[in-house]
């Protein structure tokens, strides 16, 4: 039975979708202005962990997950750039596809733009300024009443009096209380604009959501996700903003995963403390990324570290050792491994604990390999069938394990040093076979030997 941690009631809540198995989820996605860090890639990967348990435990999941293309940051990036907005948000998303790609997630069901969807903004701005939860002060912008949503701060549990403390309106705006956000801006000289019942103009950000989500899933739907840091003010918004335009509950559950921090700090553009997560990929192999990201709890915030991804590299390394030599046939056997896996996913998606499960599988497949390669043979497909549920342990073992040895070392070469170190050590020329051993390592190769046969892979 499914747990999932509800930020909206603070509490584990046994998931029940509703629409019987159906299940509908909105996750919030990337402002495509530059390239994606680590900590987008957090969130992708939480989420795709997620879609994937959803799926392998039966559910008939969508998943969307929008992307914004129009936004301030844009706006500013391509003007620095002397560019349109819509080509740098172009190369933009085209990069974070690749980024996906590498780290193994999977594509959303729908993948909303925000520009796509203008005219059902429009229609939902519309709907809340007639039922007196909007207003249009007459210089082009659209504002949300806060203080008439009676349910405001019960996501993030902030109180409007302690909210309006230190509050004020800028210069510029015409709003009626300090809290009230932008659901339509006004258009700026030299900013991109559409036309509007209110002049021409741009959307506020909280409004994209709103409008994406319900008309891709409806007005109620099973799951809204994202990182943590939306929860106050841009998740609380769209809670505000839908559930007064639909008069119904937004999202059923709220999902809220745990941040990347440097030195203690949020991973941040605004703070200049990001790696891109191409540049995180030029060091350390995709598997090795993912698996950082997956083994800690979605919840949870990773501290981010050259020991911490050493850590990681050097679990995937134990389990494909585990997996060298051994055919790839059906899982088989291992039954209570995947009862354990099973009750850990099963408690809001709890990796840390599928994890240490990988762990044991290991130990006992490495126990049979001697004594029942056929049964070790079997629980290596069982790893496999668990660690893709975790993205991972996909590959052939040799390709993982060598991974980067091309342009540092002759494949080839290897090989031949290999085969003539096997034939020194069946002429019983110990002292040669040492020789060549002692060359390969020079050359920064590890040799593994076992019943026979000889594997390698590089230093570390």
């Amino acid at each position: 039975m499914l747990t999932i941690y509800n930020t909206l009631s603070k509490t584990k809540e046994v998931f029940k979708p509703l629409d019987g198995n159906k299940v509908r989820m909105y996750v919030c996605g990337m402002t495509v202005y530059d390239y994606c860090h680590l900590g987008h890639g957090r969130s992708m990967v939480a989420f795709d962990l997620v879609t994937r348990w959803l799926r392998k435990s039966g559910y008939e999941l969508t998943y969307v997950r929008n992307i914004t293309d129009i936004e301030d940051k844009i706006i500013n990036r391509a003007k620095e750039n002397g560019e349109p907005f819509d080509a740098l948000t172009a190369r933009m998303i085209d990069a974070m596809h690749e980024d996906e790609r590498r780290l193994s997630i999977l594509k959303p069901d729908l993948e909303p733009r925000a520009t796509d969807h203008i005219p059902g903004m429009h229609a939902m701005i519309q709907t809340l300024i007639d039922k007196g939860y909007a207003y249009a002060p007459g210089n082009g912008d659209v504002y949300y009443r806060v203080g008439k949503f009676v349910g405001y701060g019960k996501l993030s549990r902030k109180k409007i009096e302690d909210l309006r403390i230190g509050a004020r309106i800028e210069v510029d705006e015409a709003k009626q209380d300090p809290l009230d956000f932008v659901l339509w801006k006004g258009v700026k000289p030299g900013e991109p604009y559409w036309d509007s019942p209110w002049g021409p103009g741009r959307p506020g950000w909280h409004i994209e959501c709103s409008v994406m989500s319900t008309r891709c899933l409806g007005e109620s739907f099973d799951i809204h996700g994202g990182g943590s840091d939306l929860e106050f003010p841009h998740h609380e918004n769209e809670i505000a903003q839908s559930e007064a335009a639909t008069g119904k509950p937004y999202a059923n559950a709220w999902m809220h995963c745990g941040m990347i921090r440097i030195n203690g700090e949020k991973m941040s553009k605004s703070l200049n403390n990001f790696f891109t997560i191409r540049d995180v990929l030029e060091k350390y192999h995709p598997e090795v990324v993912r698996y950082l990201l997956v083994a800690s709890h979605y919840r949870s915030a990773i501290n981010y570290s050259e020991d911490s991804l050493r850590d990681a590299k050097g679990a995937l390394e134990r389990f494909y050792h585990a997996l060298r030599g051994l055919p790839r046939v059906a899982a088989q056997g291992g039954e209570a491994f995947v009862e354990r896996f099973t009750v850990a996913m099963n408690d809001d998606f709890g990796t840390p604990e599928a994890c240490a499960v990988l762990f044991d599988l290991v130990r006992e497949i490495n126990r049979l390999r001697d004594s029942d390669p056929e049964a070790a043979a079997g629980l290596a497909g069982r790893l496999r069938e668990l660690g893709d549920v975790l993205g991972v342990l996909q590959l052939e073992a040799d390709d993982f394990l060598r991974a980067g040895a091309e342009g540092k070392v002759d494949a080839a070469e290897v090989e031949a040093l290999i085969q003539a170190r096997l034939q020194a050590r069946s002429d019983k020329n110990w002292a040669e076979s040492d020789r060549i051993r002692d060359q390969l390592a020079a050359m920064g190769v590890v040799l593994e030997d076992s019943k026979g046969t000889t594997t390698w892979r590089l230093a570390d």
